[in-house]
């Protein structure tokens, strides 16, 4: 049994925070920001949005494109740091807003590896038989996580969704690998320290000593993250028989213009093969590989028969990739 993707969709706040904005906020500028990150804006969610606001908004429109009715989805998988709330699950509340009443939804926490992760489990269900349709999104609200007070971490993150529908087929084309990796030696290098069960909330963690926020060590977690998703993108392309040569559009994590320009060159990968938004969006965490695989696929950058790599990296560590015959 094959896999393949055959709807995607995106939601996005209407909200836009541009450089020149956040000049007015914090010590920084729009050139110090442009030439460090490759950011121009980012999307920020109004009051009374959240992230399963937006998954479903992402999830309604790759149902459409995809011709598949809620009630026909057998599991909903939602890759997010930012949830609704720390239970239920926000992929169960997305399941009550489409009405994918058969469905069985649950959360993923592998940070900006999420949607990747959440497309290798959907395909080892379809290729086992035991679903034959699946809804994977990736959706955060970074904007209530970021210190606003931190000019290094501030400026990178954006809110949104992306979403795709997995479906069963017989073509030969379709989801030819995934891969997934962890390296949990280096959880502390990006992650938020506060209200979970080692740093419960407080009035004194919460706030004053700001544990509520993303904490990163840019440095590092660049360094890593240049390596890690070489490897990645090297061990879809080894086990499918491919070299970079053969891959049509490479969509990597919208983090930095700078770790997707080294990994490209790493690659050999001319620049009209890589697809960027991150100038758009920022960093939206789980959401920007598929916010990206909705804008190319709806924008006719991708064809069928074309090799599309996805490659992924965040914190834990995680990372991973999947490569599709589209």
């Amino acid at each position: 049994m094959n896999v393949r993707i055959t709807g995607t969709g995106s939601a996005l706040p209407g909200k836009i925070l541009t450089n020149a904005e956040l000049e007015q906020l914090i010590d920084t500028s729009d050139d110090w920001i442009t030439t460090r990150t490759g950011i121009k804006e980012r999307r920020i969610a109004a009051d009374g949005e959240y992230t399963s606001t937006f998954a479903a908004a992402a999830g309604r429109k790759a149902l459409a494109m995809a011709e598949v009715k809620p009630e026909e989805i057998d599991m909903i998988l939602l890759g997010t740091v930012t949830p609704d709330f720390p239970f239920p699950s926000t992929a169960c509340i997305v399941q009550d807003l489409l009405g994918a009443t058969n469905a069985t939804a649950f959360d993923l926490s592998a940070a900006c590896s999420g949607f990747i992760f959440g497309l290798s489990i959907a395909e080892k269900y379809i290729r086992s038989g035991s679903a034959r349709r699946i809804l994977v999104i990736g959706a955060e609200i970074l904007s209530r996580i970021v210190d606003w007070t931190d000019r290094n971490t501030c400026i990178l993150f954006g809110d949104g969704a992306g979403a795709a529908v997995v479906e069963a087929t017989c073509d030969s084309d379709g989801l030819l690998s995934t891969h997934i990796f962890s390296n949990g030696n280096c959880w502390n290098l990006l992650f938020q320290p506060g209200s979970g069960s080692r740093n419960p909330a407080t009035a004194q963690r919460t706030i004053d000593e700001r544990l509520l926020y993303i904490r990163m060590e840019g440095n590092e977690v660049f360094k890593h993250a240049v390596r890690a998703m070489e490897e990645a993108a090297i061990a879809a392309l080894d086990s499918n028989s491919m070299k970079a040569s053969d891959v049509s559009l490479f969509i990597p994590h919208q983090a930095n213009r700078r770790i997707i320009d080294a990994i490209a060159k790493r690659l050999c990968l001319p620049a009209e093969k890589v697809f960027v938004n991150l100038h758009n969006y920022g960093n939206t965490s789980s959401a920007s590989i598929p916010i990206a695989l909705d804008e190319a696929n709806r924008s006719g950058q991708i064809a069928k028969g074309n090799i599309v790599l996805l490659d992924s990296f965040g914190g834990g560590f995680t990372y991973g990739s999947a490569l599709l015959r589209w």
